[in-house]
């Protein structure tokens, strides 16, 4: 059974869950953030946790708020590096959405850094995988960045 939770994302698929909407469609930023998330390391089997920050930038469709967490989901649910997981869900949105501009950003607590190796407790990876406006608007950028630390 932990093996089956831990690992369950190896039997979802990004298009099983991103059902999209045009009705209430907005043009404005739409970002969820503080998502918390589990994961596992493939280089040394132990895992790292940590909290992500979504956003998409509509271009005619949306999707349920909750989906960008089970999108996370999905990708973190299986051996996995963090640089990884943020492209996979910004790809998946750019593929299935096709938003003017998709946004992963991830900070984590790996435990191969914490319980063994340089043993160093307190740091945190922070990634991030832009796509669109978040990567050629410096505009945009900005105001996901303000918009996560406020």
């Amino acid at each position: 059974k932990s093996y089956s939770k831990l690992f369950g994302g190896y039997s979802q698929r990004p298009e099983d869950i991103l059902k999209t909407f045009e009705e209430g469609v907005c043009d404005e930023m739409v970002l969820l953030k503080n998502i918390e998330f589990a994961s596992c390391c493939e280089h040394h089997m132990l895992p790292f946790t940590g909290r992500a920050h979504i956003a998409y930038v509509p271009n005619g469709k949306i999707i349920g708020i909750s989906k960008l967490a089970r999108l996370l989901e999905i990708f973190a649910r299986r051996l996995q590096i963090q640089e990884r997981i943020g492209q996979q869900v910004t790809e998946a949105m750019d593929r299935l959405l096709l938003p003017h501009g998709s946004a992963c950003i991830l900070e984590a607590q790996h435990s191969c850094m914490t319980s063994r190796g340089v043993e160093k407790q307190n740091s945190i990876m922070c990634t991030s995988s832009l796509t669109g406006i978040f990567k050629t608007q410096p505009e945009t950028r900005q105001e996901l960045l303000q918009l996560i630390k406020g």
